[in-house]
């Protein structure tokens, strides 16, 4: 691992902590938006904490590293379209756009693409 995906997985895995553990209130507003159920919001958050969670990990076992940095770039994908289908201004998009980039470039450095 290098030193840009060891601080990328720790940025991913603070903003994810971050936004489903001190923000929750703002999540069950977007989801609401949405019209997406508790239970999928919840099924997501406890994916997103998991798998950030393996990011963390990942800095000690890199093995770790490539499935939730994926899952992650999917679940952000999945937020993209979301946002685009609610018509939501472009500074919404930002965090989740900004994440995706990140678990892109994690796992292309724990593929050895970079």
């Amino acid at each position: 691992m290098t030193n840009y995906s060891i601080i990328a997985q720790i940025i991913v895995a603070l903003s994810i902590g971050y936004v489903w553990i001190f923000r929750f209130d703002n999540i069950v507003k977007e989801f609401k938006q949405y019209g997406l159920s508790d239970l999928t919001r919840n099924i997501v958050g406890a994916a997103k904490i998991a798998l950030s969670t393996l990011l963390v990990a990942g800095i000690w076992y890199p093995s770790l590293v490539l499935v939730p940095a994926l899952a992650i770039a999917l679940l952000m994908v999945s937020a993209q379209y979301f946002h685009f289908k609610a018509s939501n201004p472009w500074q919404k998009h930002i965090p989740s756009l900004f994440l995706l980039i990140l678990c892109l470039s994690i796992a292309a450095i724990s593929l050895q693409f970079v």
